[in-house]
């Protein structure tokens, strides 16, 4: 239950992301384009996803076991340090530089788009070299 449950799940996602234009990365380059030919549309995406997610984490926190009876792992950090905000920072700038993300990628990928396949590699190894770095500054 609980694998069907996440790829109907990714799949709804996958078509929101499609629907809402986030999966064009010129849509989401024409919104990142403040000085140009600024699109203004992708915050109402941004805005209803806020909305949406900040009630279902609210009653989350209230949880133990989800509604599949899988154990509740949300976030506990609030604290703000380098590495937030340099993670934060390489995101801006590929999102900014390719008009991609994450999830759009995989719905790139899914669609056998070039676009897809070349940030899902890069994606990859950019996660690669962050776990090589992690274990070479990583104290005993």
């Amino acid at each position: 239950m609980t694998i069907l449950f996440a790829l109907f799940s990714g799949l709804i996602f996958g078509l929101g992301l499609i629907v809402a234009g986030m999966a064009n990365p010129e849509k989401v380059l024409a919104f990142l384009d403040l000085g140009g030919r600024w699109d203004p549309s992708l915050a109402l995406v941004m805005v209803g996803a806020i909305a949406c997610a900040s009630g279902a984490f609210y009653h989350a926190r209230a949880r133990r076991l989800s509604l599949l009876g899988a154990t509740m792992q949300l976030p506990t950090a609030t604290r703000i340090d380098r590495r937030l905000l340099g993670g934060s920072l390489l995101f801006g700038i590929g999102w900014g530089l390719a008009g991609i993300c994450p999830g759009p990628a995989l719905v790139l990928l899914g669609a056998a788009l070039p676009k897809g396949l070349i940030f899902v590699c890069a994606m990859l190894t950019g996660m690669l070299l962050f776990e090589g770095l992690e274990r070479l500054t990583r104290r005993p």
